[in-house]
Protein backbone atom coordinates (compact mmCIF):
# COMPACT_ATOMS: atom_id res chain seq x y z
CA UNK A 1 0.00 0.00 0.00
CA UNK A 2 1.43 3.36 -1.07
CA UNK A 3 0.38 6.59 0.61
CA UNK A 4 0.53 9.51 -1.80
CA UNK A 5 -1.05 12.49 -0.01
CA UNK A 6 -1.75 12.11 3.73
CA UNK A 7 -1.13 9.35 6.23
CA UNK A 8 -2.61 9.21 9.72
CA UNK A 9 -0.63 8.38 12.83
CA UNK A 10 -2.46 5.05 13.14
CA UNK A 11 -1.75 4.21 9.48
CA UNK A 12 1.92 5.01 9.96
CA UNK A 13 2.13 2.77 13.01
CA UNK A 14 0.41 -0.07 11.11
CA UNK A 15 2.02 0.22 7.68
CA UNK A 16 5.17 2.29 8.15
CA UNK A 17 7.73 -0.29 9.19
CA UNK A 18 9.71 0.19 5.98
CA UNK A 19 8.98 3.90 5.48
CA UNK A 20 11.64 6.57 5.62
CA UNK A 21 10.34 9.27 7.96
CA UNK A 22 11.62 12.83 7.65
CA UNK A 23 11.19 15.69 10.10
CA UNK A 24 10.93 18.99 8.18
CA UNK A 25 10.13 21.32 11.07
CA UNK A 26 11.27 24.91 10.55
CA UNK A 27 10.87 28.46 11.83
CA UNK A 28 11.45 31.32 9.38
CA UNK A 29 12.31 33.62 12.30
CA UNK A 30 14.84 31.16 13.76
CA UNK A 31 16.26 28.90 11.02
CA UNK A 32 17.99 26.62 13.51
CA UNK A 33 14.94 25.93 15.67
CA UNK A 34 13.54 23.04 13.66
CA UNK A 35 16.78 21.09 13.72
CA UNK A 36 17.14 21.66 17.46
CA UNK A 37 13.59 20.44 18.02
CA UNK A 38 14.31 17.33 15.94
CA UNK A 39 17.49 16.60 17.88
CA UNK A 40 15.57 16.81 21.15
CA UNK A 41 12.59 14.62 20.15
CA UNK A 42 11.46 13.03 16.91
CA UNK A 43 9.69 9.98 15.56
CA UNK A 44 11.96 6.96 15.99
CA UNK A 45 14.41 6.76 13.11
CA UNK A 46 13.33 10.07 11.60
CA UNK A 47 15.88 12.01 9.56
CA UNK A 48 15.90 15.80 9.36
CA UNK A 49 15.88 17.97 6.24
CA UNK A 50 16.43 21.70 6.62
CA UNK A 51 14.31 24.05 4.51
CA UNK A 52 17.18 26.30 3.47
CA UNK A 53 20.05 23.82 3.42
CA UNK A 54 18.31 20.77 1.91
CA UNK A 55 14.92 21.75 0.47
CA UNK A 56 16.14 24.88 -1.33
CA UNK A 57 18.89 25.82 -3.75
CA UNK A 58 21.26 28.80 -3.96
CA UNK A 59 19.71 32.27 -4.00
CA UNK A 60 20.73 34.85 -6.58
CA UNK A 61 18.66 37.77 -5.30
CA UNK A 62 16.32 37.36 -8.27
CA UNK A 63 15.04 33.79 -7.87
CA UNK A 64 13.15 34.06 -4.59
CA UNK A 65 13.92 33.24 -0.99
CA UNK A 66 13.63 29.46 -1.36
CA UNK A 67 14.47 28.44 -4.94
CA UNK A 68 14.22 24.77 -5.75
CA UNK A 69 17.35 22.68 -5.22
CA UNK A 70 19.21 21.31 -8.22
CA UNK A 71 17.84 17.90 -9.12
CA UNK A 72 21.28 16.28 -8.91
CA UNK A 73 21.93 17.72 -5.47
CA UNK A 74 18.57 16.61 -4.15
CA UNK A 75 19.00 13.14 -5.67
CA UNK A 76 22.17 12.81 -3.58
CA UNK A 77 20.31 14.03 -0.49
CA UNK A 78 17.67 11.35 -0.97
CA UNK A 79 20.39 8.74 -1.38
CA UNK A 80 21.87 9.70 1.99
CA UNK A 81 18.49 8.97 3.52
CA UNK A 82 18.21 5.61 1.77
CA UNK A 83 15.29 6.73 -0.39
CA UNK A 84 14.93 4.81 -3.64
CA UNK A 85 12.29 4.71 -6.32
CA UNK A 86 9.99 2.39 -4.34
CA UNK A 87 10.49 3.80 -0.84
CA UNK A 88 7.50 5.07 1.10
CA UNK A 89 8.44 8.49 2.46
CA UNK A 90 6.53 10.17 5.28
CA UNK A 91 7.19 13.85 6.02
CA UNK A 92 6.06 15.73 9.11
CA UNK A 93 6.58 18.96 10.99
CA UNK A 94 5.23 20.76 14.05
CA UNK A 95 3.81 23.78 12.20
CA UNK A 96 0.66 22.43 10.56
CA UNK A 97 2.32 20.81 7.58
CA UNK A 98 3.77 23.53 5.29
CA UNK A 99 7.38 22.34 5.50
CA UNK A 100 6.39 18.70 5.26
CA UNK A 101 4.30 19.62 2.21
CA UNK A 102 7.36 21.22 0.65
CA UNK A 103 9.21 17.90 0.88
CA UNK A 104 6.11 16.05 -0.41
CA UNK A 105 5.97 18.35 -3.43
CA UNK A 106 9.72 18.19 -4.17
CA UNK A 107 9.55 14.39 -4.07
CA UNK A 108 6.76 14.51 -6.64
CA UNK A 109 8.83 16.97 -8.67
CA UNK A 110 11.58 14.33 -8.59
CA UNK A 111 9.09 11.74 -9.89
CA UNK A 112 8.47 9.99 -6.56
CA UNK A 113 4.85 9.03 -5.97
CA UNK A 114 5.01 7.18 -2.62
CA UNK A 115 5.28 10.32 -0.50
CA UNK A 116 2.83 11.41 2.18
CA UNK A 117 2.51 14.00 4.93
CA UNK A 118 1.75 12.84 8.46
CA UNK A 119 -1.66 14.37 9.09
CA UNK A 120 -1.46 16.53 12.20
CA UNK A 121 2.31 16.23 12.42
CA UNK A 122 4.24 15.38 15.53
CA UNK A 123 1.36 16.49 17.74
CA UNK A 124 -1.04 13.96 16.18
CA UNK A 125 1.59 11.22 16.45
CA UNK A 126 2.04 11.82 20.16
CA UNK A 127 -1.71 12.18 20.74
CA UNK A 128 -2.13 8.72 19.21
CA UNK A 129 0.41 7.30 21.65
CA UNK A 130 3.31 7.22 19.21
CA UNK A 131 6.77 7.26 20.80
CA UNK A 132 9.51 9.82 20.26
CA UNK A 133 13.21 9.63 21.00
CA UNK A 134 16.40 11.66 20.62
CA UNK A 135 18.56 9.04 18.91
CA UNK A 136 20.00 10.46 15.70
CA UNK A 137 19.83 8.10 12.70
CA UNK A 138 22.94 7.28 10.68
CA UNK A 139 23.13 8.26 7.03
CA UNK A 140 22.48 5.29 4.75
CA UNK A 141 24.74 6.16 1.81
CA UNK A 142 22.50 4.67 -0.86
CA UNK A 143 22.96 5.65 -4.52
CA UNK A 144 21.49 8.98 -5.63
CA UNK A 145 17.80 8.91 -6.45
CA UNK A 146 17.30 7.83 -10.09
CA UNK A 147 16.28 10.34 -12.71
CA UNK A 148 12.52 10.10 -13.32
CA UNK A 149 9.85 12.15 -15.05
CA UNK A 150 8.36 14.82 -12.82
CA UNK A 151 4.88 14.38 -11.34
CA UNK A 152 4.66 18.05 -10.30
CA UNK A 153 4.41 20.68 -13.02
CA UNK A 154 5.65 24.22 -12.51
CA UNK A 155 5.17 27.61 -14.12
CA UNK A 156 8.03 30.08 -14.24
CA UNK A 157 7.90 33.85 -13.94
CA UNK A 158 7.97 34.86 -17.61
CA UNK A 159 5.29 32.31 -18.49
CA UNK A 160 3.10 33.49 -15.61
CA UNK A 161 3.56 37.13 -16.61
CA UNK A 162 2.50 36.29 -20.17
CA UNK A 163 -0.69 34.62 -18.89
CA UNK A 164 -1.52 37.05 -16.10
CA UNK A 165 -5.25 37.37 -15.68
CA UNK A 166 -5.93 34.31 -17.83
CA UNK A 167 -4.61 31.58 -15.52
CA UNK A 168 -6.15 30.86 -12.09
CA UNK A 169 -3.57 31.91 -9.50
CA UNK A 170 -3.88 31.17 -5.77
CA UNK A 171 -1.81 32.88 -3.07
CA UNK A 172 -1.33 30.87 0.17
CA UNK A 173 -0.03 33.68 2.40
CA UNK A 174 -1.86 35.18 5.36
CA UNK A 175 -4.60 37.63 4.38
CA UNK A 176 -2.83 40.74 5.67
CA UNK A 177 0.25 39.93 3.61
CA UNK A 178 -1.87 39.20 0.53
CA UNK A 179 -3.59 42.57 0.90
CA UNK A 180 -0.25 44.33 1.31
CA UNK A 181 -0.98 45.66 4.79
CA UNK A 182 2.21 44.11 6.22
CA UNK A 183 5.24 42.42 4.71
CA UNK A 184 7.67 40.93 7.23
CA UNK A 185 9.83 38.97 4.79
CA UNK A 186 10.01 40.58 1.35
CA UNK A 187 10.95 44.12 0.29
CA UNK A 188 7.61 44.88 -1.41
CA UNK A 189 4.12 44.42 0.03
CA UNK A 190 1.15 43.27 -2.02
CA UNK A 191 0.27 40.44 -4.38
CA UNK A 192 0.43 39.42 -8.00
CA UNK A 193 -2.44 41.07 -9.92
CA UNK A 194 -5.39 38.76 -10.42
CA UNK A 195 -4.39 36.30 -7.68
CA UNK A 196 -7.06 34.68 -5.53
CA UNK A 197 -6.46 34.11 -1.83
CA UNK A 198 -6.46 30.82 0.08
CA UNK A 199 -4.50 30.92 3.34
CA UNK A 200 -2.85 27.53 3.72
CA UNK A 201 -4.06 27.16 7.31
CA UNK A 202 -7.64 27.17 5.99
CA UNK A 203 -6.94 23.58 4.88
CA UNK A 204 -6.83 22.51 8.54
CA UNK A 205 -9.51 21.85 11.09
CA UNK A 206 -9.36 22.97 14.74
CA UNK A 207 -7.43 19.80 15.63
CA UNK A 208 -4.56 20.70 13.28
CA UNK A 209 -5.40 17.92 10.84
CA UNK A 210 -6.48 18.42 7.25
CA UNK A 211 -10.19 18.86 6.68
CA UNK A 212 -12.02 15.91 5.06
CA UNK A 213 -11.33 15.52 1.34
CA UNK A 214 -14.94 16.33 0.42
CA UNK A 215 -14.80 19.57 2.42
CA UNK A 216 -11.54 20.61 0.79
CA UNK A 217 -12.91 19.82 -2.65
CA UNK A 218 -16.01 21.93 -2.06
CA UNK A 219 -13.96 24.86 -0.77
CA UNK A 220 -11.50 24.85 -3.66
CA UNK A 221 -14.29 24.46 -6.21
CA UNK A 222 -16.07 27.42 -4.63
CA UNK A 223 -12.89 29.47 -4.99
CA UNK A 224 -11.85 28.34 -8.46
CA UNK A 225 -14.92 26.94 -10.16
CA UNK A 226 -15.42 23.29 -10.94
CA UNK A 227 -13.30 23.12 -14.08
CA UNK A 228 -10.25 25.20 -13.13
CA UNK A 229 -8.31 22.85 -10.85
CA UNK A 230 -5.91 21.40 -13.40
CA UNK A 231 -5.10 24.88 -14.77
CA UNK A 232 -4.48 26.46 -11.37
CA UNK A 233 -1.10 27.89 -10.38
CA UNK A 234 -0.18 28.09 -6.70
CA UNK A 235 2.18 30.59 -5.08
CA UNK A 236 2.95 32.09 -1.70
CA UNK A 237 5.91 34.06 -0.42
CA UNK A 238 8.66 31.71 -1.56
CA UNK A 239 7.13 28.48 -2.85
CA UNK A 240 6.74 26.73 0.52
CA UNK A 241 3.25 27.18 1.95
CA UNK A 242 1.83 27.01 -1.59
CA UNK A 243 2.72 23.31 -1.45
CA UNK A 244 0.18 22.95 1.37
CA UNK A 245 -2.58 24.07 -1.00
CA UNK A 246 -1.25 21.75 -3.70
CA UNK A 247 -1.35 18.85 -1.22
CA UNK A 248 -4.87 19.76 -0.11
CA UNK A 249 -6.12 19.84 -3.69
CA UNK A 250 -4.43 16.55 -4.53
CA UNK A 251 -5.96 14.94 -1.43
CA UNK A 252 -9.34 16.38 -2.42
CA UNK A 253 -9.19 14.65 -5.80
CA UNK A 254 -8.32 17.84 -7.70
CA UNK A 255 -4.98 16.96 -9.32
CA UNK A 256 -2.86 18.75 -11.87
CA UNK A 257 -2.22 22.17 -10.30
CA UNK A 258 1.15 23.81 -10.86
CA UNK A 259 3.56 25.59 -8.52
CA UNK A 260 5.16 28.95 -9.23
CA UNK A 261 8.36 28.14 -7.32
CA UNK A 262 9.75 31.67 -6.97
CA UNK A 263 6.39 33.04 -5.83
CA UNK A 264 6.02 36.58 -4.46
CA UNK A 265 9.67 36.87 -3.40
CA UNK A 266 10.80 36.32 -6.99
CA UNK A 267 7.98 38.33 -8.56
CA UNK A 268 8.63 41.44 -6.47
CA UNK A 269 12.41 41.30 -6.97
CA UNK A 270 11.87 42.96 -10.37
CA UNK A 271 10.46 46.49 -9.91
CA UNK A 272 9.01 46.46 -13.42
CA UNK A 273 6.48 43.75 -12.52
CA UNK A 274 3.00 44.91 -11.52
CA UNK A 275 1.84 44.81 -7.90
CA UNK A 276 -1.72 44.77 -6.54
CA UNK A 277 -2.89 45.70 -3.06
CA UNK A 278 -6.13 45.43 -1.18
Amino acid sequence: MAFTTLITADELREHGADAVVVDCGFDLADPGAGERDWAAAHLPGAFYLHLERDLSGPKTGRNGRHPLPAREAFAATLGRLGIGAQTQVVAYDRQGGPYAARLWWILRWMGHEAAAVLDGGLQAWQAAGGPVDAELPAARHAPPYPSRASLAPTLETDALAAQLGRVPLVDARAAERFRGEVEPLDPVAGHIPGALHRFFKDNLGPDGRFKPAATLRAEFEALLGREAASATVHQCGSGVTACHNLLAMEHAGLPGSRLYPGSWSEWCADPTRPVARG
